[in-house]
């Protein structure tokens, strides 16, 4: 279902351009501001563009900036481009997914780029748009798809995938300590009737889930947060993704990534922690040219958000921003 009237799209953009300010908005700015700035023509890929919160700012900051902006979610691509509308002849608008990178610029006629910046997870559109099916709080049909023009629905995965997989599915994706019982109660539960919503969901979770469990937090949040990861195959994108960017970025250039749960966070620092590690052997005595790294991190582990910011944005309080420079690169 997309954003079908003009109105609609304008309205949603008034509203953001007054309450919405995306996570770790300067922070992201002034991390990438020494690749964008001091050379002619900086281009920064948005792989996660959303409702171009933060291509906007960096437009406003960076006169010289073109952004490439990524998004799969074609309403939040129409919100984006209303948005930013102001800056048309620099901002350039892809609907794919972002393990697509090299591609992508490519096709605007780039091989490599001066900042990337990740913002990973589901946006606030996706969460606060009750029918996409993303809440366990509101009761809507089970979708949960990014992009909703194709794939498999999480209505689809309820019904197919078998015991066992579904166990998996909440255990390594949701880290969901009863994956196992939620996983018998709904293969017990389709036989009379298959899942079509989101609140029927949420009871089968509850009638099974222990009293003391339940006061601990609501029991279907990592049952939902898994069923997404997997609607969207979010690590498998993400994994292809970060190795693909570090090629990507040229020399001096930096990526930025905001991730907001453990599983999202360890790929990154994974990737990471390889590009700015000497290849050096253990027992060299000094590390050639050829073995240093050809990046280095830029921040210390991952940051965290400010108090002042997670007491504003409630949604901010799980990110990890993890960033990364090129300074070399290797003359195959």
């Amino acid at each position: 279902m997309g954003l079908k009237t003009h109105g609609l799209v304008t309205g949603i953009v008034m509203q953001l351009d007054t309450i919405h300010v995306p996570v770790m908005l300067e922070r992201t700015l002034d991390l990438l501001a020494p690749a964008l700035t001091g050379r002619a023509r900086p281009v920064l890929v948005d792989a996660t563009l959303g409702m171009g919160g933060h291509t906007r700012a960096a437009l406003e900051r960076f006169p010289d900036l073109t952004v490439i902006g990524i998004d799969r979610d074609s309403d939040a691509l129409a919100i984006a481009q209303e948005r930013l509308a102001p800056f048309a002849d620099r901002v350039r608008f892809v609907h794919a997914v972002y393990d697509q990178l090299a591609e992508l610029v490519a096709d605007f006629g780039k091989d490599a780029v001066t900042g990337i910046l990740f913002d990973l997870g589901v946006s606030s559109l996706q969460l606060d748009r009750a029918e996409r099916g993303f809440s366990y709080s509101r009761d809507a049909p089970l979708d949960m798809r990014m992009d909703a023009s194709c794939g498999a629905t999480a209505a689809d995965i309820l019904a197919s995938a078998s015991e066992e997989d579904l166990r998996r599915v909440f255990a390594e994706y949701g880290e969901e300590r009863l994956a196992g019982r939620y996983a018998r109660a709904i293969v017990q539960t389709r036989v009379e009737r298959p899942f079509t919503r989101s609140s029927e969901l949420v009871a089968t979770i509850q009638s099974v889930t222990p009293v003391n469990v339940q006061r601990q937090g609501h029991p279907a949040k990592r049952v939902f947060q898994a069923l997404r990861i997997a609607v969207n195959e979010e690590l498998r994108v993400l994994e292809r993704a970060i190795p693909e960017a570090l090629e990507l970025v040229a020399t001096g250039g930096r990526i930025v990534v905001l991730s907001y749960h453990s599983l999202e966070d360890r790929i990154v620092k994974r990737a990471f922690n390889r590009a700015t590690t000497s290849s050096a052997p253990a027992d060299l005595p000094i590390e050639l040219p050829e073995h240093q790294p050809e990046f280095v991190s830029i921040v210390r582990g991952a940051e965290l958000v400010s108090d002042a910011e997670e007491a504003t944005n409630s949604r901010a309080r799980p990110v990890r921003l993890r960033a990364v420079e090129r300074v070399r690169r290797e003359i195959s």
